[in-house]
């Protein structure tokens, strides 16, 4: 211990320029460990944006989605409005005439985007299935607004004086068949009476068709009879 005071005391004025020294490692030390510090909060700033910028591209792709499906939805439900109503049906009779380019091209539409729709919405995050399924909702809606401002336009203007005549006594007689407050004669009568009128004129879709005789399909045919006796009730005791 003694030769290291002795050393010390002989070499004193070494302790200024290494004390320099040591103190350019220490402040080095420290630059070097804020700069560490930086690049550390750099580089989980650059991870945090990866993630962000992931994240954000899944929520756009659910909202792409979700947008897309809502729109085949509501132009399924503009058609559906049309394909149940046969009111409608015979007002607009442009909408079901197949013979008609615009009405075509609509139900073909319908066609493509419905078989384009997955079961499975979580499909469409492939890119190329959204843009085909995309583009061809786009389609469908597109030609259904050009089919429907036509069936506005012309409404029954194509048909006779007479048709026109016997689609309004139809589109009565459809009225009375679906009242639940006329006789199961009337109904029966009505709904047969107006099938007459519609022949060689419009051909009615097999969903409008099926909607209003289920609606009055008790109408439509008698009770089947009872059979096997007459009911516990009825049936005499001993």
């Amino acid at each position: 211990m003694d030769s290291f005071w002795q050393f010390v005391g002989g070499y004193w004025w070494l302790i200024f320029p290494l004390g320099g020294v040591v103190g350019g490692w220490v402040k080095g030390a420290q630059k070097w460990d804020e700069r560490r510090r930086r690049d550390k909060i750099e580089l989980q700033k650059l991870k945090n944006a990866e993630r962000f910028a992931v994240q954000e591209a899944e929520e756009a792709r659910t909202s792409e989605i979700e947008r897309v499906l809502a729109e085949h939805e509501e132009t399924n439900r503009r058609w559906l409005d049309y394909e149940l109503d046969v009111a409608k049906l015979i007002d607009f009779p442009v909408m079901t005439d197949m013979r008609e380019q615009v009405t075509i091209d609509f139900h073909r539409a319908k066609r493509d985007a419905d078989g384009l729709r997955p079961d499975d919405p979580d499909e469409l995050r492939d890119a190329r299935m959204l843009g085909r399924y995309r583009e061809a909702v786009r389609e469908f809606g597109l030609t259904f607004d050009i089919a429907e401002r036509e069936a506005k336009r012309r409404r029954t203007s194509d048909f006779t004086v007479a048709e026109r005549d016997a689609l309004a006594r139809a589109k009565k007689l459809l009225a009375l068949a679906d009242d639940s407050g006329a006789t199961r004669a009337e109904r029966q009568s009505a709904y047969r009476r107006a099938t007459k009128e519609l022949e060689g004129l419009l051909v009615l879709p097999d969903a409008a068709t099926d909607a209003i005789e289920q609606r009055i399909a008790g109408e439509l045919s008698p009770p089947a009879p009872r059979t096997g006796g007459p009911p516990e009730s009825e049936r005499p005791t001993a």
